[in-house]
């Protein structure tokens, strides 16, 4: 047997709204529309069902056995039909229990852990995960939605017809020393007096290693690069023993402060590195990202009062 095109789940949740208060005015209160739509669509649905679902009884409609076959089994439908569209948007990663988040290893310092307490506040039920990796990496697996959003240096990576973007901060680069060197008393850095020195610095696709490119570029410097890691904190340790200097973000200022200096690079040299959420367009109406988008704003606002 074909199914009416009439026979709608917007008329079974009428249909049901209905039975459940046996008022059209009550049903229309709940379901947010006039008693002329309810009465129509119950009507319709009788049609579209080829046979009566209530009696007429003055200006009441009394329901009819058939009517109450429909509850029944009706409702069982509807719950199917609301756990499906769940489980397909939670297969799309919309307002699914898992979180997946994508970040630079240098933010874990201080941004990451305070927006991640934040939208556990939001959302207390949901699951986080964290993966840490390069600027490049990071936009790839999120084309992908391999991620659900990333927070990221906003650049040429990130710019994308896709993408959604949500500034959060900017942070300076700086030149970083051990603090046994003689360059750590130097109050701003000439980078172009330079060349000579043994440079460390991250492996390509990095957010930082191509600011550090920019800054090299604009001192017209080839630097001699002894080493390229894969994650800031192996840089920043590299510094501290003393085996070369690093161009690094003052985000990380904090980490082996007790070792490690960095120092302003004089004016014509100095870059921003804008920080910011990023995510696909096509999910932005999810509950869970419009809990992470508040977060994020919110830490925005508290870092411009610091």
């Amino acid at each position: 047997m074909e199914i009416d095109e009439e026979l709608t789940l917007r008329k079974i949740q009428i249909f049901l709204m209905f039975m459940r208060y046996g008022n059209l005015s009550k049903t229309a209160a709940e379901m947010q529309i006039s008693t002329v739509s309810v009465h129509k669509a119950l009507h319709s649905l009788e049609s579209a069902l080829h046979c009566p679902l209530f009696k007429n009884e003055g200006r009441n409609l009394i329901p009819l056995k058939s009517a109450y076959v429909l509850q029944e089994h009706s409702q069982k439908l509807v719950q199917d039909m609301i756990t499906t569209v769940n489980k397909t948007r939670e297969a799309a990663g919309f307002a699914a229990k898992v979180l997946h988040l994508g970040s630079l290893y240098s933010l874990t310092v201080n941004t990451i852990p305070n927006v991640i307490s934040g939208l556990k506040l939001r959302r207390g039920e949901l699951d986080i995960q964290l993966l840490l990796s390069s600027n490049l990496d990071l936009v790839k697996k999120l084309k992908s939605t391999e991620l659900d959003a990333i927070i990221v240096a906003l650049n040429d990576t990130t710019d994308d017809l896709d993408f959604e973007q949500l500034p959060m901060f900017q942070d300076s680069i700086y030149l970083a020393v051990n603090k046994n060197s003689l360059l750590a008393e130097e109050h701003e850095i000439d980078l172009s007096l330079l060349k000579d020195e043994t440079f460390l610095t991250l492996s390509k696709g990095f957010a930082t290693r191509n600011d550090s490119d920019t800054v090299f570029e604009k001192a017209g410097i080839d630097p001699k690069v002894f080493l390229q890691v894969s994650d800031i904190f192996t840089l920043i340790s590299m510094v501290s023993s003393g085996v070369g200097l690093a161009l690094l973000p003052g985000r990380i200022s904090s980490i082996y402060e007790s070792s490690v200096r960095l120092i302003p690079l004089q004016a014509k040299y100095q870059i921003k590195q804008e920080i910011g959420l990023v995510f696909l367009k096509s999910k932005e109406r999810d509950p869970n990202l419009l809990a992470l988008i508040a977060e994020c704003r919110m830490f925005a606002q508290q870092y411009l009062l610091e």
